[in-house]
């Protein structure tokens, strides 16, 4: 990705599927559309070929699907959701929805991991530890992205994907919520945007779709639903106080704010 604020579609990292995986992308796209006559509205930023890590309030399981469909064909084939190993690695059929359709970018989310999941690093043991590994890179001088290597274990495949060039889909809750208001946010949004610094974190406020797919339900109900994508959050280098707290606050308000207000 390089550290250029613009990037070219040609030089973004394309996703090679197999014929089976393109077609349930394609089937699952076309599903979510025709159910939720998803609109979208890009009312902070324009769908550019841009790195981004696009950021969203979590009320289900599809959560990241009706994203993913919202966006352009160009930029879905280079964004990665980021989701549970504990639930999409628990069946044969989740497994392959999450990893060959949409190249899934798996982390475990509890301290006690699934057979399948156990060796992959949890989101729970903390976002970052202060302790830095300052460890020499692999990388050779040309590659314009090296992976940081001031990331703990948690958080390395989000920057293992960012220094491939993908775009990455996150939920910063942490958790499913259907509350009016946003929970805390986890700290591994603030960590990733210190990191990477050239990447546009973007606030995405999925509307009505927690009605769409209740938790407990399989069978989607048919309503509409709206996706605002909003202006990008920028880490502020005068936030040196306490920038983790301000930044989380300032990325927790950002999408708070797109929100639609009711009568």
């Amino acid at each position: 990705m390089g550290n250029t604020d613009t990037t070219s579609p040609h030089s973004l990292p394309t996703q090679k599927r197999r014929p089976a995986a393109r077609l349930a992308a394609f089937g699952l796209t076309t599903l979510a559309r025709a159910l939720t006559g998803v609109r979208s509205l890009w009312t902070g930023c324009a769908p550019e070929p841009r790195q981004r890590v696009y950021f969203a309030n979590h009320t289900s399981h599809t959560d990241f699907l009706l994203l993913w469909a919202s966006l352009p064909p160009a930029l879905r084939a280079v964004t990665r959701p980021v989701a549970g190993a504990d639930y999409w690695l628990a069946s044969p059929m989740r497994r392959f929805i999450i990893q060959d359709v949409f190249n899934g970018v798996l982390v475990e989310r509890k301290a006690h991991a699934t057979p399948q999941s156990k060796q992959l690093p949890s989101l729970q043991q903390g976002c970052c530890s202060d302790q830095r590994q300052h460890e020499e890179t692999d990388h050779p001088a040309t590659d314009p992205t090296p992976i940081p290597r001031t990331c703990s274990t948690a958080l390395q495949p989000l920057h293992d994907a960012l220094a491939q060039g993908h775009s990455l889909i996150i939920f910063p809750e942490g958790t499913r919520n259907l509350g009016d208001e946003l929970l805390p946010f986890k700290s591994g949004i603030y960590h990733l945007a210190k990191e990477w610094p050239q990447v546009e974190f973007v606030p995405v406020w999925l509307e009505n779709l927690h009605r769409v797919m209740p938790k407990g339900h399989v069978i989607p109900l048919p309503l509409l639903c709206t996706v605002n994508f909003g202006a990008p959050v920028l880490l502020q280098t005068d936030d040196a106080m306490d920038a983790k707290t301000l930044y989380l606050q300032r990325c927790r308000d950002a999408l708070q704010a797109l929100k639609p207000v009711r009568d």
